[in-house]
């Protein structure tokens, strides 16, 4: 099940986490009120009633749920996209927890940004603050984006390193096998991986370690599969 804007307009990625922390799995969640602050401080650094850009570098691309005015390809320094979170239950289980994308310190990362007319800005900002926002692993942060021949400041959200859920240097087989396998109530983190790669690569952007990593992915995929096959053959 993918998630929906009628999801994020009910608050319903909320209640998702909430139900979740009150079935045993001990999760923080910022309450609609704490969502509604955080997002008006960090407006507070914009001129009031302008249109603002948004920094999209994974399923914002290929699922952005939001009414926007432009979009276009861009770069930002100073951050590269990593998966450096651990998500234990839209693509995971406390079991097998998955993997999400964040920007972490250090290098570059192209992606896309999308420009929310001022008169849309409370409404679907809102919108994004509930998906991106809610559970604590990211923080937002203004960064400068350039197209090529122009600069911009957006708001892009990134990975938290404070929080418990932030994986830090984990070992590149331990996130070929998260991706490879782990699966949650908003679908698997091999069809996250995939689509982001896709998306990427429709606006004309070539991630080489996104793409080293799909690969990775799909052949540790296969390899269970064929693993799995002989079991049963030999049983």
């Amino acid at each position: 099940m993918s998630l929906s804007r009628s999801d994020l307009e009910a608050g319903n990625e909320q209640t998702r986490l909430l139900e979740a922390s009150h079935s045993g799995i001990k999760l923080t969640t910022l309450s609609e009120d704490e969502l509604q602050r955080s997002l008006h401080q960090t407006l507070q650094q914009q001129p009031a009633n302008s249109d603002i850009w948004i920094f999209a570098y994974g399923s914002l691309i290929w699922n952005p749920l939001i009414k926007y005015v432009e979009r276009r390809a861009g770069i930002i320094y100073g951050w590269h996209r990593r998966f450096c979170t651990w998500m234990i239950l839209g693509l995971g289980t406390p079991e097998n927890p998955g993997l999400l994308l964040g920007l972490d310190r250090g290098g570059s990362c192209r992606g896309v940004i999308y420009r929310i007319a001022a008169a849309d800005v409370p409404k679907e900002l809102l919108l994004i603050w509930r998906r991106e926002m809610v559970a604590g692993v990211y923080l937002a942060r203004w960064v400068r984006v350039f197209d090529g021949t122009q600069e911009f400041k957006a708001i892009a959200f990134v990975a938290n390193r404070q929080h418990p859920r932030y994986a830090h240097r984990i070992p590149l087989k331990t996130t070929i096998n998260s991706i490879a396998t782990a699966s949650g109530k908003l679908g698997s983190c091999a069809d996250y991986l995939m689509r982001t790669v896709d998306g990427l690569v429709t606006e004309g952007i070539k991630d080489r370690k996104l793409l080293s990593l799909r690969e990775q992915v799909l052949a540790k995929q296969q390899a269970r599969l064929v693993s799995s096959s002989s079991t049963q053959i030999t049983s």
